[in-house]
């Protein structure tokens, strides 16, 4: 019997039994279609622009003023999406969906939902000491420290933004004088291992900042050929100075969200 190249023993588990073009046999359609039985819910499209929120900061700056109101339409077992208008866009935003597994999770029911534009807007702490935080960073490719994306793509260091994506979002910050970085990032499942070694390891390979949910984002857009973009909120330096994790008014949530619809009107007009 002939092997097949990810089958080896020496590979870890992660690594093994994986064909990444595989069909799943548990689909979020037909999750969500239990969840709305259960839950007595009618199927109610979710809005075509979303957002994730890790840290949840957008989430209760809109819910504090009154701006955002729960989705009913919204079947997922785990989370809660508001609805909102922001500067002439409709958006949708689910917050606390922490790490690549719940962020992927959650993205993997968004689309199936309605949903046609995903943007994650996480924290991050900073790697490439280039300017004081907080700033934000479009990233482009998100190093895959974590487990989720080895699910959805082959093995490789890297995943991407996609290229049309990422040259739409050049024009949008250009049009409007944004200096957003672009760059790098390093996604880890386990924050509180970022050790010394690894993190010269990302300074050497010209990473600018770690979080923990782009690299499995980008890999299952990729896989299944969805918008996905993820942007990174440099807020901290690893807690290793006082006054750490300082995002600026109202916790950096108009500041995300003024980036957020600059890039998505520029998406849509490109449509």
């Amino acid at each position: 019997m002939k092997d097949t190249p990810n089958a080896c023993a020496s590979l870890p588990p992660i690594l093994r039994g994986k064909i990444a073009a595989a069909r799943s046999e548990f689909t979020p359609e037909n999750l969500l279609r239990e969840a709305r039985r259960q839950k007595a819910i009618t199927v109610d499209n979710v809005p075509e622009v979303c957002i994730l929120d890790p840290d949840g900061d957008m989430v209760r700056h809109l819910i504090a003023s009154n701006s955002a109101c729960r989705h009913p339409g919204w079947a997922c077992y785990h989370t809660d999406l508001y609805s909102f208008t922001y500067e002439g866009v409709n958006f949708g935003i689910v917050g606390l969906a922490v790490g690549a597994p719940f962020a992927v999770l959650v993205a993997e029911e968004l689309f199936a939902s309605g949903c046609r534009l995903l943007i994650s807007m996480t924290s991050a702490g900073q790697i490439l000491s280039i300017k004081s935080p907080p700033y934000f960073i479009i990233i482009d490719r998100a190093l895959r420290d974590e487990g989720t994306s080895y699910h959805y793509l082959d093995a490789a260091d890297y995943s991407t933004l996609d290229s049309d994506l990422l040259r739409l979002c050049k024009d949008a910050l250009a049009s409007a004088g944004n200096s957003v970085l672009v760059g790098a990032t390093w996604t880890t499942d386990a924050p509180f291992r970022e050790t010394a070694e690894a993190i010269a390891a990302a300074k050497n390979a010209g990473v600018l900042a770690v979080e923990m949910e782009a690299a499995a984002l980008y890999a299952f857009a990729q896989a299944r050929k969805k918008p996905v973009l993820c942007i990174a909120h440099v807020t901290n330096q690893l807690a290793r100075i006082e006054g750490d994790f300082d995002k600026g008014a109202s916790d950096g949530a108009e500041d995300s969200l003024k980036l957020i619809a600059t890039l998505v009107r520029t998406y849509q007009g490109a449509e």
